[in-house]
């Protein structure tokens, strides 16, 4: 494995097709010699987190919709926040942002963090596999900023991209279905 990932973005490329990355930009949440956990963070899902998990609506606006974080155990719920003092949480990705322990009290939560945000399924990749779809190239490395995990993700794929600068400025106006153009 070269540098770890962890805390960057994942940014699908346009000859990425399959259906549950297509367009997606993904925070990588760990990435080592075990393998690559990441979070979709432009895939709101239409289920509203009072609906699906109520007890989180101590965390975010009950009209919140729960994101789909990817197509892997999408059981599995996680949540990011914005953290006012990175030292108490327990495990920062980047900047100020990191997950809420399972086992953390959510009125505490509330207390040390700005911003939240629930995500249903993560995405994976076995040990190798990211560094094999990087060199096809199937993804774009961008770094991560904290409004790219709370902001309301519509059109995040062009957003980061268009950041990126260079050739990706073009890339990101790129129409969702080319042949339409």
């Amino acid at each position: 494995m070269s540098e770890s990932l962890r805390g960057q973005l994942l940014v699908a490329s346009p000859s990425l097709l399959d259906p549950n990355f297509r367009r997606t930009v993904i925070l990588v949440l760990e990435h080592d010699d075990e393998g690559t956990v990441g979070l979709v963070l432009n895939r709101p899902s239409e289920t509203t987190v009072a609906d699906a998990i109520p007890p989180l609506t101590e965390l975010v606006a009950p009209a919140d919709v729960v994101s789909v974080g990817g197509p892997v155990q999408p059981d599995a719920v996680s949540v990011l926040a914005e953290w006012d003092d990175p030292d108490a949480a327990a495990s920062i990705v980047f900047a100020e942002i990191g997950a809420i322990p399972a086992e953390a009290e959510l009125e505490d939560v509330v207390s040390v963090t700005r911003r939240r945000r629930v995500f249903a399924g993560y995405a994976g990749w076995s040990p190798g596999q990211l560094e094999m779809e990087l060199a096809e190239p199937s993804w774009i490395v961008a770094p991560a900023e904290p409004d790219d995990v709370f902001g309301s993700g519509d059109d995040l794929w062009s957003t980061v991209l268009r950041r990126k600068g260079g050739e990706y400025r073009l890339l990101a106006t790129m129409p969702e279905d080319p042949s339409l153009n």
